[in-house]
């Protein structure tokens, strides 16, 4: 290692961070100021990458947790050779620029999480070390090893108060992840002043306690940085590894160094002096030297040698083991069965039952077709009923296992799901009770910012929940979930409608999916056939009764309200059309003349009904139109009894129609 070379590389970074954020006058100097020697020895180093493939299977993965200070992952992005120019650099926080001011999936060739919500990044990355454990045992072979990476993580004291962090990392020491490594950027500074203000515990304690291994560095000590990732690499002892690097956060700029006012841009104004304290030119802003160009240079050239060493086995793997490596390239394609209706049998006429119910029989036909699916739950498999019955569970001796015990961490499973998904080797599905969505939102949101394609199973859905009382009915939830763009909110109205409800969720590959399953036992709606119903719901709306005459009165429902809509309509007469509506999102994607052929704009004398809020059936209802829900909270008495009191019955519907 060239310790020379790469404190330079060091300083040259924290240029390049000072000149985009102040030329933005936006952003955070103080981590990439504070770990540029981190980032040296990292990219310089000790990680295994090729930015020429980005999403080289066997590479190391880099998460930054603190996505705040992108400016240090854009900076050693640009100077390791990744599709990150100078001039991106320059257009840190700009439009259209691939220099956001938190790090995007999608958008910046080796940027493998969006992390802007603190904490999430170590879900994350502790969602990627589940995946690479499971690969390896998955697809190595005695004579080919095609997965043996780790996973890298670099996260502040903003994180680690963060429970979605605590949940991560407590699930990641009982499950044994040796192949993570945390690099925890402890600069005893957090945004509005310092860290003793608002924590005193003693970090690696605390790590020790949550079965890791933990050491203490100076996190500007390019051996001792070196030093600490070697070992942590080379140690598989069932322990995740956290390497706690005392820095002194906005170093280089002596004016803010070391305080909360070194956190965000308010050093950028004295960068004058700090550019040259740290020997870069005056005249020339986001300098980098030819040595350090050279360094890096020859970096890429031995990163593109591994990477072909790496191919020639992974290409006699694929000859000596093709039907592993068509599971892998399908994992990796996102693809599902486009015959994967088949595989789920069909229902009988007389089947009643809930959809967690039917939804535990669907998920099992589908794994059966989709070896790539994983699922797990937060201590709930016996209510939510998403437990692979064939599946083994995840563990530390069996990371084959298909279903995975999240425990009581609903936040962290959602970040460690997207943590899987973002790795894109595996398919992956989180379930809990919908009452509990929200403590797992911010995750649910970044999947769908991030497109990519998590299955969260929302068991019971509403006031039918019954007894447990208004705590455990969530009936504004729904509706709360169906406003966050990109997220397909499934409510299935039967069994086949659930049938058909996961296999939109399994033939999704551009967002997250919502499953939203009752407790309550509700009948089969056998009006239409079979393929109609699973069809129907993956197009979100479809007729379920069509009218026997001229048309004049359309019922609208989703989940266990559809069978009021139904036996409505029987008793309102011949000019009645129910119309089933699972999903809003993959409705409105329809075309409008299908559209307008489930919804025809000349009816206005439109019903709906929802054991929910009331205020997203409006785009649907029009002016004349009537909507049944609740818009408040439920009461504590039997689930039937419930419906009754808060009008969610056939009769309220006749009613309404009259």
């Amino acid at each position: 290692m060239n310790t020379t070379v790469l404190a330079k590389a060091a300083n040259e970074a924290r240029g390049l961070a000072m000149d985009a954020i102040h030329a933005c006058n936006s952003g955070h100097l103080g981590l990439p100021l504070g770990c540029a020697e981190i980032g040296a020895v990292l990219f310089g180093e000790a990680l295994r990458y090729n930015p020429d493939a980005p999403k080289w299977l066997n590479r190391d993965r880099f998460v930054l947790s603190a996505g705040h200070g992108s400016m240090f992952l854009y900076s050693w992005l640009h100077l390791s050779g990744y599709a990150v120019s100078l001039e991106e650099v320059k257009n840190f926080r700009q439009l259209g620029s691939i220099t956001p001011g938190h790090p995007e999936f999608h958008e910046t060739p080796g940027v493998e999480a969006t992390t802007g919500p603190l904490g999430q990044g170590v879900g994350n990355a502790v969602g990627y070390a589940l995946s690479g454990k499971r690969a390896a045992a998955k697809f190595n072979t005695a004579e080919h090893v095609v997965f043996d990476h780790h996973v890298v993580a670099i996260m502040g004291d903003g994180c680690l108060q963060e429970g979605v962090a605590k949940e991560a990392i407590a699930f990641a020491g009982h499950s044994g992840l040796d192949n993570l490594i945390l690099i925890y950027d402890s600069n005893n500074v957090t945004l509005d002043a310092m860290a003793e203000i608002t924590q005193g515990e003693d970090a690696e304690e605390y790590f020790h306690s949550q079965c890791w291994d933990a050491v203490t560095i100076d996190g500007h000590d390019l051996a001792a940085i070196a030093e600490a990732v070697e070992k942590a690499k080379a140690t598989q002892n069932g322990r995740p590894k956290v390497i706690i690097a005392k820095t002194v956060i906005a170093k280089g700029i002596p004016e803010v160094a070391g305080t909360s006012k070194g956190h965000g841009e308010g050093g950028a104004k004295f960068i004058e002096a700090a550019r040259a304290g740290l020997g870069l030119p005056k005249e020339e802003l986001f300098f980098v030297s030819e040595e350090t160009k050279a360094y890096f240079a020859a970096k890429k050239e031995e990163s593109k040698k591994a990477f072909d060493a790496w191919q020639a086995t992974y290409d006699a793997w694929a000859a000596a083991n093709p039907e592993l490596a068509a599971e892998l390239t399908a994992g990796i394609a996102l693809s599902a069965p486009t015959d994967l209706s088949s595989a789920i049998p069909e229902f009988a006429a007389d089947y009643k039952d809930a959809t967690r119910s039917a939804g535990s029989t669907v998920i099992n036909a589908v794994a059966k077709a989709m070896p790539q699916l994983l699922t797990g739950s937060a201590d709930l498999f016996g209510s939510t009923k998403n437990y692979l019955k064939d599946g083994g569970d995840y563990s530390t001796g069996n990371p084959l296992g298909r279903n995975i015990w999240f425990g009581i961490r609903e936040h962290g499973m959602g970040a460690i799901c997207n943590g899987i998904a973002y790795d894109g080797i595996f398919r992956v599905s989180g379930a809990t009770f919908l009452a509990f969505a929200d403590y797992m939102r911010g995750s649910i949101r970044l999947a769908a910012l991030s497109h990519i394609p998590v299955t969260y199973i929302f068991t019971h859905d509403s006031v039918g929940v019954g007894e447990d009382g208004p705590t455990h009915q969530p009936v504004e939830t729904v509706s709360s979930l169906r406003v966050i763009p990109n997220l397909d909110v499934i409510r299935p109205g039967d069994a086949e409608e659930t049938a058909g409800a996961f296999i939109a969720a399994m033939q999704r590959t551009d967002g997250p999916t919502a499953l939203i399953l009752t407790r309550q036992a509700i009948p089969l709606q056998t009006s239409v056939s079979v393929a109609e119903r699973r069809d129907g719901a993956q197009r979100g709306g479809y007729i379920a009764r069509k009218e026997k005459g001229e048309l004049t009165t359309i019922l609208m429902a989703s989940g266990s309200e559809l069978q009021y809509a139904m036996d409505a309509a029987d008793q309102l007469g011949d000019g009645v059309r129910v119309v089933s509506m699972p999903c809003f999102e993959r409705f409105d994607r329809q075309g409008a003349d299908y559209q307008e052929e489930v919804l025809p704009k000349a009816v206005t004398k439109r019903i709906s009904i929802e054991a929910g809020i009331t205020g997203l059936w409006w785009k649907y209802l029009g002016t004349d139109g009537k909507a049944i829900g609740i818009d408040r909270f439920g009461l504590s008495a039997p689930g039937n009894v419930v419906f009754k009191e808060l009008g969610i019955t056939t009769e309220a519907v006749v009613n309404a129609a009259k």
